[in-house]
């Protein structure tokens, strides 16, 4: 689900010469050593968290990571942490090695769904980070062009994973209304089902198409969540309607359904969420600025 922790250092290798001497080092490691890169997810969207002392030579680095998946498993999180410079809120971002002493994995992740993710918080307490170790920075609060590129690569690899959760809550209802009599209600949940369905694919397939511009920008961040919102509302709308076509099977552990219904939820709360795709979508329409919406 965040494989784009790799991804986007592959895209810039492939896509921006400038940066292969940069991003190159990171991919043969986990090409050599096999690491495994954790995003902080939900901590670091564009505001940023986490406070960064300057100290001699590099930064002190103080935070509490949200989200963090994978958190029991990783190597390197690749996170920010925010300093002030000239009186302006100042976004740095590195990686912290999961091993260091300053790191601990909080064990916060008891959740409605998506338990299998391990997005444990993640406590950083006087990390020192040295200036040479961090690539990037930028101004918290509005879009950066890095954020461009998160945004579009991210997000179709993301929302994979919800469309598969549909697609499997279908699969396992049709099995099971398959066993019962036919009827025109049935009939009716499993096409409004299966219409609901191809909205989400055909909403994902748009999302990867975009990717495939090459190209990110205010523009295809505008396209993919625009993708990202249909997949969400159509593939809740699966699952729901797997359940109800399922009947009361659907209700029992051992037939995963439940599950399902309790994983897609998670599908509403990565960016850009509802009001703020909307929002987004909107002022893009109109020709407005879209810099310090997310």
């Amino acid at each position: 689900m965040h494989t784009h922790q790799v991804a986007i250092p592959a895209w810039r290798w492939h896509h921006q010469e400038a940066a292969r001497e940069v991003v190159e080092p990171l991919l043969r490691r986990v090409a050599d050593e096999n690491i495994v890169l954790l995003s902080s997810g939900g901590s670091d969207w564009i505001d940023g968290s986490g406070a960064a002392e300057k100290v001699e030579g590099g930064y002190r680095i103080t935070a509490h990571k949200v989200f963090s998946s994978g958190a029991p498993a990783g190597d390197l999180m690749m996170t920010g942490a925010i300093t002030e410079e000239d009186g302006e809120q100042i976004v740095l971002h590195f990686g912290v090695p999961m091993g260091a002493p300053e790191v601990t994995v909080l064990d916060t992740w008891r959740t409605l769904g998506m338990r299998g993710t391990g997005s444990h918080d993640v406590k950083i307490d006087g990390l020192f980070v040295a200036d040479d170790k961090i690539p990037l920075r930028r101004k918290a609060g509005e879009w950066h062009p890095a954020f461009q590129m998160i945004a579009t690569i991210a997000f179709p690899l993301i929302y994979s994973v919800y469309v598969g959760i549909a697609q499997s809550a279908r699969d396992i209802a049709v099995e099971f209304a398959k066993k019962k009599p036919v009827s025109h209600r049935t009939q009716s949940i499993a096409g409004r089902m299966d219409t609901a369905m191809t909205a989400a694919v055909l909403a994902h397939e748009y999302m990867v198409s975009v990717t495939d511009r090459n190209a990110p920008s205010s523009a295809t961040i505008n396209d993919v969540m625009v993708g990202r919102r249909l997949v969400e509302e159509n593939a809740i709308k699966v699952v729901e309607l797997a359940m109800e076509l399922a009947g009361g099977a659907g209700f029992y552990r051992k037939n995963e359904l439940e599950r399902h219904l309790r994983d897609i939820q998670a599908a509403r709360y990565h960016p850009l969420q509802k009001e703020a795709q909307s929002e987004y979508a909107g002022a893009m329409a109109l020709g407005q600025s879209i810099d310090t919406i997310f």
